[in-house]
Parts: C-alpha cells; structure tokens; sequence
C-alpha cells in the first residue's frame, strides 16, 4: 500500500473509531435518562428515551457502512483487521445497549404513576443503574487508551450489578401476597435483567479492547468453569502487520 493511501486510511480508521466510542456517549446518556424515568415514574421521558434510540441506531449504521467502505476500498493489514473486527463488535454492544435502555423504558408506563414502591429494590435498581453507566464510560476509555488492565477491572463492576441483580430477585419473593406489589417487584425484575445485560455488553467491549492490544481474544471470565483460565484464541500481526 502506498504511503499516501495507508495514510489516508489510517485517518478514515481513527476516524470511524471516534464515531463509535461517541456511540458508548450516546448510550450513557440514554442510561441517565432511562435511570430517571423509572425512579420517578415519567412516562413522557421514557417515551423520550424511545424515540432517541433512533440516534444510536443511526450511529450503528452509520460506523458500520463507514468501515464496510473502507474495507471495499482498501486493503488493510492484520494489526487494522484486528481493530476494524473489534470495533464491528463495539458497534453491535452498543447498540443492543440503547435496545436495553428501550425495553426498560417501555416497562415504565405498565407500573402506573404511583405504584407500590419497595425501597430496597429501588436503591438496587439504582445503584446497578449507575454501575452500568460507570462500566460504559469505562469501556470507552479502556478502548481509547487500549488499556488491558482498565478492560479487565470491568468485570469487577459487573460482579456488582450480578450481585444487586440476585439481590433484587430474592426481595421480590419476599413482597408477601399484595397482587400490585408483586407486579411491580416483577417488572422491576424485568428492568434488573436488561440492567445485567448493558453490564454484560460493556465487558464484551472490555475484551475487545484485550483482542486490539494482544491479538488474543479471550473472554474475561468463564460462565462454566469460573475458576479456569479461558484459552486465548490468537490473530498475529503476519508478515505484513506492524
């Protein structure tokens, strides 16, 4: 590839990397207001936060059609494959972050304006809330900087959200017979799971961040066997890679 041409393709990369990482902004953001709507019941800024995701939808299509041009029109080596692959998966995560934040917001006008609040649900539901809004700033920063010990200290935080999402399980089987009260402690279970799934997403990113920087990919932590190492499954840079 001619000097030039590499040039010009590494500004179209960083370029389209920038896009994507702003897509994890959006999503924040859509985490804020999501969070909001279900502690104070605001139907009008759940329908808000429904309608945005169009935006993050149209960040998606936008990244993806970008790299899927750039790929037709250049020949990238193993290093830019490595990073064009990962940031195809950090454009999926995040855009199934928004979707989340869409299917809370839609549980959001079934609980009624005044509803049988639990407390100690709600401060769960709260604090994994904004667990998941800290796990996606930092996935974004441990992308952006490529830093592997940021990427992995996520699922430190998402053991957090486990935690809270277990939490919240067992206080709902304890809300007694009240018919209102139990619904409302089930769809807070509902809004705990889709929580636990931003969470998820934003370890994904986390170790696509490990994949750009060791040519590796390995998943942080292993559902099955939590107590192996996970086997790496490796990319090298070639003959032609920097």
């Amino acid at each position: 590839m001619p000097v030039e041409t590499r040039i010009h393709f590494q500004e179209e990369l960083s370029a389209l990397e920038l896009q994507a990482l702003g897509g994890l902004d959006m999503v924040a953001e859509s985490l804020e207001r999501t969070l909001e709507a279900v502690l104070h019941h605001d139907v009008e800024l759940a329908g808000y936060v429904i309608a945005d995701d169009d935006r993050i939808d149209g960040r998606y299509l936008e990244v993806r059609q970008g790299i899927l041009s750039l790929l037709a029109r250049q020949a990238p080596v193993a290093t830019d494959l490595r990073l064009i692959a990962a940031l195809l998966d950090l454009i999926r995560n995040f855009e199934r972050m928004g979707d989340q934040c869409v299917n809370i917001s839609k549980l959001v006008p079934l609980v009624g304006r005044e509803p049988p609040v639990h407390p100690e649900i709600i401060t769960r539901i709260e604090r994994m809330m904004r667990q998941a809004i800290s796990q996606v700033q930092q996935c974004k920063q441990a992308f952006a900087r490529r830093d592997v010990e940021l990427a992995e200290d996520l699922v430190r935080q998402d053991d957090e959200i486990d935690r809270c999402n277990r939490e919240i399980f067992a206080l709902v089987l304890e809300t007694g017979d009240d018919p209102d009260a139990r619904e409302w402690g089930m769809t807070m279970m509902l809004v705990a799971r889709q929580i636990e799934r931003v969470g998820d997403n934003a370890v994904d990113i986390g170790e696509q961040t490990a994949f750009v920087v060791t040519g590796e990919f390995r998943e942080f932590t292993d559902a099955s066997h939590p107590d192996a190492v996970p086997p790496a499954i490796g990319l090298s840079a070639g003959p032609r890679g920097e």
